[in-house]
């Protein structure tokens, strides 16, 4: 889960300004630099004459400019298997949307860190991993429990609207309530598009396997 950035957040220490939640609009590139009196500023800009460090956003399908083609890219259909159908039997979740969020938010990478601390296979941030009782958000499994523990509570708050729940999952359910609905950030709008996309190819090819097995 990648909460935007806000962009002209200015805060002496960096790690502050990249855990806040809520931005006017999401980037694929943020330029952190030091000011003159000090100060560190964050800019979607490319400061001049002098140094700077470009943070990139890293969830997998959080790049509004990214040129995976979801609709073919390769689908994870049997990683992780027994902890997903735990996980989708104690939650009350498809197996399929499990594997879409995961795909969306790591690409199936168990050891991902983002910039902004998000960590594992369904990109828990520090905050969320504590309140769900994880200790380490790199081990795939309690992971995989925990990041679908708070994605099943998200879809009983949105009545089961996926479109809702992984805008919610992206960009935090207070940006959804105040928009009313899939907040205006580039990031959070490509996200969910390309979960809904991953949700119905897993859904199809699961379905399929099921069918050739049974």
């Amino acid at each position: 889960m990648h909460h935007p950035l806000p962009i002209h957040c200015r805060q002496v220490l960096p790690i502050i300004c990249l855990l806040t939640s809520f931005a006017s609009q999401a980037t694929a590139k943020v330029y952190q630099y030091t000011q003159q009196d000090g100060v560190v500023a964050f800019s979607d800009r490319q400061p001049l004459n002098r140094p700077f460090k470009l943070l990139k956003f890293d969830c997998f399908a959080c790049n509004p400019a990214s040129k995976v083609n979801w609709s073919n890219t390769r689908l994870f259909l049997a990683d992780f298997q027994q902890s997903i159908q735990q996980a989708a039997t104690t939650h009350q979740l498809e197996p399929a949307l499990i594997r879409a969020v995961i795909h969306a938010e790591s690409g199936f990478k168990a050891d991902a860190i983002s910039k902004r601390g998000a960590r594992g296979l369904m990109q828990l941030m520090p905050a969320t991993a504590k309140d769900l009782g994880v200790d380490d958000s790199l081990d795939s499994h309690a992971n995989i429990q925990a990041g679908s523990a708070y994605l099943a509570k998200l879809l009983q708050n949105y009545q089961g609207d996926v479109a809702l729940a992984s805008a919610a999952y992206n960009a935090g359910p207070g940006s959804v309530k105040k928009y009313a609905g899939i907040p205006p950030y580039a990031e959070t709008r490509a996200y969910v598009k390309r979960v809904q996309i991953l949700l119905q190819r897993y859904r199809s090819q699961l379905a399929a396997s099921a069918s050739s097995t049974g």
